[in-house]
C-alpha cells in the first residue's frame, strides 16, 4: 500500500509547543533493486516537563514509488511512498544509515 509524503522545506524550523525540528536533508538510497526515501534533521527540546535536549534524526518514510508526482496546496511536493514493514530490511536499512549518517536515531514510518 502506497501512502503520500509530503516533502517538507529543508533548512527551515518546523516548531511544535516544546522546541522545533529541522529537516536538512533528503537521501534517496538505493536498497535491494528500490530506492528508500530517508530524511536527515534536527531536533530541539526547549521547554518539556522532562527538560532540554537535542539530537540529529533520520526517517524513512519508505520506498519511493513516484517521486514529486504533485504538489499540496502550499506548493510542497509530494511524493507516494510505500512502507518498509519488513523487521529484516528495516533492520539493513537502518544499519546502512547510521553508517553512512553516523546518526542513531532512525525511525521508519
Amino acid at each position: 500500500m502506497t501512502v503520500p509524503y509530503v516533502h517538507q522545506e529543508l533548512n527551515q524550523d518546523i516548531y511544535f509547543p516544546a522546541g522545533c525540528y529541522t529537516p536538512q536533508k533528503e537521501v534517496r538510497l538505493k536498497h535491494n533493486n528500490r530506492e528508500v526515501l530517508y530524511v536527515v534533521g534536527h531536533v530541539a527540546v526547549e521547554a518539556s516537563c522532562c527538560g532540554c535536549a537535542n539530537w540529529a534524526y533520520a526517517v524513512v518514510p519508505g520506498y519511493i514509488v513516484k517521486w514529486q508526482s504533485d504538489k499540496n496546496e502550499a506548493g510542497l511536493p509530494i511524493s507516494e511512498v510505500e512502507s518498509i514493514s519488513e523487521e529484516a530490511v528495516r533492520k539493513e536499512v537502518r544499519e546502512a544509515i547510521q553508517q553512512a549518517e553516523n546518526i542513531y536515531a532512525v525511525e521508519f514510518w
